[in-house]
């Protein structure tokens, strides 16, 4: 079943109501009533998904989102809402999965390379049951001076051979959390990326004082282009398997890190949205728009070549071309040699040298 459908943002829709009310798998509560992280994350995410994409739509004038609500045969739902051509917004994507299902052996030692702790013998050539449960989004607005801007969050849970993943309650043998937002301007406004990561700053801290500053971090190494030598923008946060108990989850439990992550999420539209009511309405130019357009194809070949999550959403099977590649902008352009962000002092120039040599803007 595929169903297609416009939101518009009004107040009395709720995207949570869109989704199947019997997802062909065993909620997970426990026999002493707990709630499962990986269900209290499934509720999550698309109560997340709808408070951003009705204020998208609102901000936009309350320009309609398409909705596809979809299924995977193998296991697993989601609805991917994506605006085109609106009037501030040229194209957003607010996208949720919640998947289960056999990573073939590929997958996982793809996986293996970023997430070293997970219990897998590569000779043994197995598949592994697996749940992923994610929210992620990518805003593509029109004025060249509104920055572009991605977030995802994710929870993700391996079991071992014989095991049900449609069971929510199945323990897994590995599981850890991901996620983070980063800031994509054509134009350097140092203004917005000091309150884009003032806001992402005090999220973390409401939690531990160390996230932020190693977050980021990674964030300035991740959304790196090696074949460019530049970061895809000015950065954010990143941060991937955060394994309950781990060192690099500084020893926090599930609950605890799943109150994290919720933070994080909760952030997004505080962070973002005040920078585009401020930019939405500059004017500007063509040669802008080319500039911009410039930027766009380094954003495309960072999703392609170098993107964690497209590189699983393309070797997990079953996958949802549509939805995994509902990142990349309407337009983006490549021009050989070109001149533009390299005459000294220009505004395209400016931006290049912080790409470069990414800065603490907090």
């Amino acid at each position: 079943m595929n169903r297609r459908l416009l939101y518009t943002a009004l107040p009395t829709i709720t995207l949570t109501g869109l989704y199947l009310s019997t997802r062909g798998c065993t909620p997970g509560i426990s026999l002493d009533g707990s709630i499962s992280t990986r269900t209290k994350m499934e509720d999550y995410v698309k109560q997340l998904q709808s408070r951003i994409v009705h204020r998208l739509g609102e901000f936009d004038g309350g320009h309609a989102f398409r909705v596809d609500k979809w299924q995977r045969k193998e296991g697993g739902e989601g609805i991917s809402c994506v605006m085109q051509d609106g009037k501030h917004l040229e194209k957003a994507g607010v996208g949720v999965s919640i998947v289960h299902g056999k990573l073939p052996p590929a997958g996982v030692k793809q996986m293996r390379a970023n997430h070293s702790g997970i219990p897998y013998d590569p000779n043994a050539n197995a598949s592994l049951p697996f749940s992923a449960v994610g929210l992620s989004l990518i805003i593509h607005p029109r004025n060249p001076f509104s920055p572009t801007v991605h977030a995802n969050y994710r929870y993700f849970e391996l079991y071992a051979e014989h095991d049900n993943p449609a069971d929510s309650n199945t323990s897994p043998i590995f599981s850890w959390f991901g996620g983070g937002s980063d800031l994509t301007p054509t134009y350097l406004i140092e203004e917005d990326a000091h309150h884009f990561h003032n806001t992402i700053k005090n999220a973390c801290e409401k939690h531990d004082s160390g996230f932020y500053p190693q977050f980021k971090n990674w964030a300035d190494k991740y959304f790196y282009i090696p074949h460019r030598q530049e970061c895809r923008g000015v950065g954010g946060i990143f941060f991937d398997d955060l394994t309950p108990g781990s060192q690099l989850a500084r020893g926090k439990n599930a609950d605890e890190l799943f109150a994290f992550v919720k933070e994080c999420g909760d952030s997004f539209v505080d962070s973002y949205i005040p920078i585009l009511e401020k930019r939405r309405d500059t004017p500007f130019t063509e040669h802008n728009k080319r500039w911009q357009e410039l930027r766009r194809g380094r954003y495309v070949e960072f999703n392609l070549v170098h993107d964690r999550g497209t590189k699983f959403g393309l070797n997990a099977g079953g996958a949802r071309i549509e939805s995994i590649l509902m990142s990349l902008p309407s337009t983006a352009r490549w021009e050989y040699m070109t001149d533009m962000g390299v005459e000294q002092g220009t505004q395209e120039e400016k931006l290049q040298q912080v790409l470069r040599h990414p800065v603490d803007w907090v």
